[in-house]
C-alpha cells in the first residue's frame, strides 16, 4: 500500500528541483543575453582599431614620403654647396697645428720658481686680499692637491700667503676669515709636506717631486 507522506515529499522535492531548474535557466537566458552584449561591443571595439590602423598607416607613409624628399632636398642643397676638397696635411704640419693649438706651459728661471702666468699672484711679503682669479684649475682640487702641484712647479719652499694668493688665482674658493690658518693646517695634518720655516712649507720629497714633475 502506497504511503501517502512518501508521496507528498517526492512531489514536495519534484516542485523544489523544477523551481531551482527554471532559475538556472533565467540565470542561463540572462549570462546569454551579456554574452551577446558583449560580442556586439567587441565587434564594435574591433573596428574602431581597424580604422585607427589604418589611419596611423597612412599617416606613417606620408612622413615617409616627406623624410624622403627632404633628403633628396638636403642631398641636392651640399651637393651644390659641396667645399673645395682639401689636401691632407702632413705629419709635420699636424704636429705644429697641435703644438700651436696647446702650448706648453712657460716657466721663469729658477729663482723665481714658479708658474708664468701665476707670477703676478706671489705676494712674498704678505697675504693679498685684491687677487683675481686668472684660471680655474685649483676649483675641484684639495688644498693638499692644488699646494703639492705649485710647490713642485715652484721648486723651493712657499710661505702660506704665497700659497694662498696662487690657489685663488688658480680659481680656488675659501670660506672663512682666516684662509691662510686653513692652508697651514691642511699642510702640517698632511705627511706630504715638511714645514722649513715659519709660515713655510715644501714637499716632503723634494728630489722625487722634482722627478715626477
Amino acid at each position: 500500500m502506497i504511503d501517502a507522506k512518501h508521496i507528498a515529499a517526492l512531489e514536495a522535492w519534484l516542485n523544489k528541483t523544477r523551481e531551482d531548474q527554471n532559475q538556472l535557466v533565467a540565470r542561463l537566458r540572462e549570462a546569454e543575453n551579456e554574452v551577446e552584449k558583449l560580442r556586439t561591443q567587441i565587434t564594435a571595439l574591433d573596428e574602431i582599431a581597424q580604422q585607427a590602423e589604418s589611419m596611423i598607416d597612412n599617416l606613417l607613409v606620408s612622413m615617409r614620403d616627406g623624410l624622403r624628399g627632404t633628403t633628396t632636398t638636403k642631398t641636392r642643397t651640399k651637393s651644390t654647396f659641396e667645399e673645395p676638397s682639401r689636401t691632407p696635411a702632413s705629419p709635420a704640419q699636424r704636429a705644429e697645428d697641435q703644438r700651436a693649438a696647446y702650448p706648453a706651459p712657460v716657466r721663469t728661471p729658477p729663482n723665481t720658481g714658479t708658474v708664468a702666468y701665476l707670477n703676478n699672484a706671489r705676494q712674498p711679503t704678505g697675504r693679498s686680499n685684491r687677487i683675481e682669479p686668472i684660471s680655474n684649475r685649483f676649483a675641484d682640487r684639495t688644498i693638499t692637491q692644488a699646494c703639492t702641484l705649485l710647490l713642485r712647479e715652484a721648486g723651493v719652499p712657499l710661505h702660506v700667503n704665497e700659497l694662498y694668493n696662487l690657489l685663488v688665482a688658480g680659481g680656488m674658493e675659501f670660506k672663512g676669515n682666516n684662509p691662510t690658518i686653513s692652508v697651514a693646517v691642511s699642510l702640517n695634518r698632511n705627511r706630504r709636506f715638511r714645514k722649513v720655516g715659519p709660515g713655510t712649507f715644501d714637499l716632503m720629497m723634494r728630489e722625487a717631486s722634482q722627478a715626477a714633475s
